[in-house]
């Protein structure tokens, strides 16, 4: 298998933008018209995943130590939707079709086959992973919302109760789907390590045009039932590092960190641990008093407060600049485990400020917030 021939090929049929994924998804349903219940009446959201996924997978597909974990999670993850192994013949079908119309006369015998086996190790692993899942816990959980606060008028945190107990690692998220949006899920993180009594807390923010994050901020309340799909990611606590922890959120990406925070918190000697929260106006620290109350009750815990726009009003204790700036003002971090959660924009400014200070991209976990 050429990898760099694949990768040159996808970034060459990634240039098409939206038309790839409608290409694909209008194949996918014209050979097997029973598929189409599976996925939600409006695609737009769905179109744009698959391109992001089929793109992650790509990138580092000479890499399977990296890609297999990823691939696993997104066998285990799709029971919620009723895929099964039958299933996959008939999307890699229409995959190949897809890549052989966009690729025009780059298309090759030689290419044919390389995608061809790449894919059929990709499904074989899922497909694994799916069945492995199967016989551990269910396709997915339901959960009933216990307490929903307005933080703003854009943003919520609720906390959920599942009806059995949900495993999962701080750091990692789930696909939720609400009642009025059927089958179409969106990605949320756990802003709490595991607990006993089966509750989960989110933290949502308003996307406009969002079909899922609407309903969730400003619609649901207590009493209401959701869905939550298998816990997925990577940006995962390193239990066996031992170094200092540096923590960076951007607004809701602050969720998983404050999971991670919560991990630290249990263990019986925490390192040393700076979180910087950062915010383009004061109003969007919305966590910030908890975590002012959790770093007075933690001497390990240092917290720093950032707002890249506007005065002073309101967040006379935060520093002012992007995120990446502000942490780089507070030294090189070259001894820190790294995590990073927000914006793509924000994460991709970030870690390239921490690489150039000296941190090694082994030493960085981060994660993107996702279209919801």
């Amino acid at each position: 298998m050429d990898a760099q021939a694949l990768k040159d090929n996808f970034a060459q049929v990634a240039q098409h933008g939206d038309a790839v994924a409608l290409f694909f998804y209008s194949d996918l349903f014209l050979r097997n018209p029973g598929l189409r219940e599976m996925f939600p009446i409006g695609m737009s959201h769905q179109r744009d995943r698959l391109l992001s996924a089929l793109g992650r997978v790509v990138a580092q597909v000479d890499n399977l130590p990296e890609v297999v974990p990823f691939v696993r999670q997104l066998g285990a993850d799709h029971r919620k939707f009723g895929v099964e192994a039958l299933h996959y013949p008939e999307v890699g079908q229409s995959l190949i079709a897809t890549l052989r119309y966009f690729s025009g006369a780059a298309w090759s015998d030689a290419l044919a086959r390389d995608w061809g086996d790449a894919y059929t190790l990709l499904a074989n692993v899922m497909v694994e992973a799916a069945d492995e899942d199967a016989k551990q816990r269910p396709a997915w959980w339901n959960a009933q919302i216990v307490a929903h606060e307005r933080r703003r008028f854009d943003l919520a945190v609720l906390r959920v109760v599942t009806d059995r107990p949900l495993p999962y690692l701080p750091g990692q998220s789930v696909a939720v789907e609400v009642p009025v949006r059927p089958r179409m899920w969106r990605y949320y993180s756990m802003a709490n390590a595991p607990r006993h009594d089966n509750t989960l807390d989110f933290h949502v923010r308003l996307v406009d045009g969002g079909p899922v994050s609407p309903v969730l901020v400003r619609s649901a309340g207590a009493g209401d039932w959701l869905k939550l799909g298998s816990p997925v990611g990577t940006m995962t606590f390193n239990e066996r590092s031992g170094r200092d922890v540096l923590l960076i959120g951007g607004s809701t990406g602050l969720a998983p960190l404050k999971a991670i925070l919560e991990r630290i918190a249990r263990s019986p000697a925490p390192p040393r641990v700076h979180l910087f929260f950062g915010a383009r106006t004061a109003d969007g620290l919305y966590d910030l008093a908890d975590l002012t109350k959790r770093a007075a009750d933690s001497p390990w815990l240092t917290v720093v407060p950032a707002v890249s726009e506007g005065g002073a009003d309101g967040a006379e204790q935060a520093e002012q600049g992007v995120l990446a700036d502000v942490v780089a003002r507070y030294g090189l971090w070259r001894d820190h485990d790294a995590y990073v959660c927000g914006s793509p924009a924000m994460v991709d400014a970030t870690v390239e400020r921490l690489v150039g200070l000296g941190l090694g991209m082994d030493r960085i976990r981060s994660d993107k917030f996702a279209d919801a």
